[in-house]
């Protein structure tokens, strides 16, 4: 079963421990399966990949690895440092009903995320 990560795509983080601690970058891809993020311009790898049928070139490529989730934070957007995060729920009363939404929060400064 997959676990709720408080990390989506898009969001910015700092990564925490590794080859590339202290870089920040956007998140492009979210795998709750297996608990990874991959994050543009950390933990680039080289591929060798052979040519393609369809004329594809082959050669060395440099992409993006994923890497765990619990090596990155997100970064605050007050003051640009690493912080971790709450949600907030509130609850709106519109035409006699009540509809309850949440908001990720950051905790070093209370701004929304």
């Amino acid at each position: 079963m997959a676990k709720i990560m408080k990390i989506k795509k898009g969001d910015l983080v700092q990564v925490l421990s590794g080859k590339d601690r202290t870089k920040q970058g956007k998140v492009i891809a979210v795998d709750t399966e297996t608990q990874r993020v991959t994050v543009e311009g950390v933990n680039r790898v080289t591929r060798h990949v052979k040519a393609g049928v369809r004329g594809q070139a082959g050669g060395l490529v440099v992409q993006e690895a994923p890497i765990h989730v619990s090596n990155v934070a997100i970064v605050d957007p007050e003051d640009n440092k690493p912080t971790r995060v709450r949600t907030r729920t509130e609850t709106v009363e519109r035409d006699g009903r009540s509809k309850t939404s949440r908001t990720r929060v950051g905790v070093r400064s209370g701004k929304d995320l």
